[in-house]
């Protein structure tokens, strides 16, 4: 298959005439052939020179065409530019978050992306540089860093990046340059394996879905709500209260989402202490097995049933070979025929015939 970034002979003409100044003109000469398979002749002109070529197809004989005249041209051609080097230091384009996924599902740990708050910035306002109210309002603001935590497994890498995703890169190549030359942990065999990966998907979940998911395990009430709101309109703070049967608890945050899930989060700590609750076993359910129909196989059972169903039903419940009919001859006019028919069976040593007329 033909790289797609290619030029096609066409493309390369239209270079060729555009550095030359000068317009490429196509003209079809002739066609023959029957019509399922058609020949076409083109002619392609640049200035003086001309050339002719022929395909199964217009779009065929223009390439043809084009190809034999940057062959044969000798007008002068454009300097090729020299193709972009490749500035990407990772081959493949494999982005470091990738490659981790792969080398934690070799090493059974999964890797666990938690974005950070992110850090204060410092207080201009102590700042007495500042002259006028246009420069005290409108001075360059800073640039916003995104904070990520990444843990794979017991271990654990911090991130940072000018959007989330940079951060999360960031935090993956740390990971792999730490954990590439550390050998693949063994898989344990006793029951804290299964601890441990009941822990990592809950680490996927955030504290509010952990919440509910207790909460609905144990039928106990969940309820959030807003019991506080202060400060001014850019710089608002609320304090959301949980409560979860008999635990309740508060956080406080600049946002209704931040301080709902550091209340989720504290009053989490308090549910994980709660005793398991006890394994019930689910019965195992029992089918019954239908039996086989029997097919009875007495001369008083199958009256009025068609013969041929009946025969092949006695065989079948005999646990014999279904009945052979062969066609030994048809005579009589077209619309008046007869035909003979003759059926064998295992069980019987004699064969009948049956005339049967249409």
């Amino acid at each position: 298959m033909a790289n797609p970034k290619e030029k096609t002979p066409m493309c390369l003409v239209n270079e060729l005439a555009r550095f030359n100044s000068i317009q490429p003109q196509y003209k079809l000469l002739s066609e023959s052939g029957p019509a399922h398979s058609k020949m076409f002749s083109v002619q392609l002109s640049l200035g003086e020179q001309t050339w002719e070529s022929e395909g199964s197809s217009i779009k065929k004989a223009q390439q043809a065409v084009a190809n034999k005249a940057l062959t044969e041209s000798t007008l002068p051609k454009p300097v090729q530019k020299p193709p972009k080097s490749n500035v990407n230091n990772n081959p493949g384009s494999i982005t470091p978050t990738v490659e981790l996924n792969g080398l934690a599902m070799k090493r059974g740990e999964p890797a666990i992306y938690r974005p950070l708050d992110p850090k204060p910035f410092p207080n201009y306002r102590a700042n007495y540089n500042f002259r006028g109210m246009y420069n005290q309002r409108y001075h360059c603001p800073m640039p916003k860093i995104f904070y990520v935590q990444l843990t794979v497994g017991n271990n654990e890498f911090f991130g940072e990046g000018k959007t989330r995703q940079a951060a999360r890169h960031n935090a993956a190549m740390k990971a792999l340059q730490a954990l590439q030359n550390e050998p693949i942990p063994e898989k344990s065999q006793n029951g804290e394996s299964g601890k441990d990966m009941d822990d990592d998907k809950d680490a996927n979940k955030s504290e509010i879905s952990l919440v509910f998911e207790i909460a609905l395990k144990r039928n106990m009430p969940v309820s959030f709500e807003v019991i506080k709101e202060s400060g001014p309109p850019h710089m608002k703070s609320f304090v959301t209260r949980v409560s979860v049967g008999e635990f309740s608890a508060e956080g406080e945050g600049n946002s209704k989402k931040l301080s709902k899930k550091r209340a989720a989060t504290t009053v989490l700590q308090e549910l994980k202490k709660l005793p398991p609750l006890p394994v019930v076993e689910k019965p195992k359910l029992f089918f019954k097995k239908r039996p086989k129909t029997i097919v009875k196989a007495g001369p008083e059972y199958g009256q009025g049933m068609n013969p041929i169903s009946r025969l092949a039903q006695i065989q079948q419940a005999k646990k014999e070979k279904e009945p052979d009919y062969v066609l030994l001859s048809e005579r009589g006019m077209p619309r008046r025929r007869e035909f003979v028919m003759q059926v064998f069976l295992t069980f019987v040593l004699k064969t009948y015939k049956a005339v049967e007329n249409i």
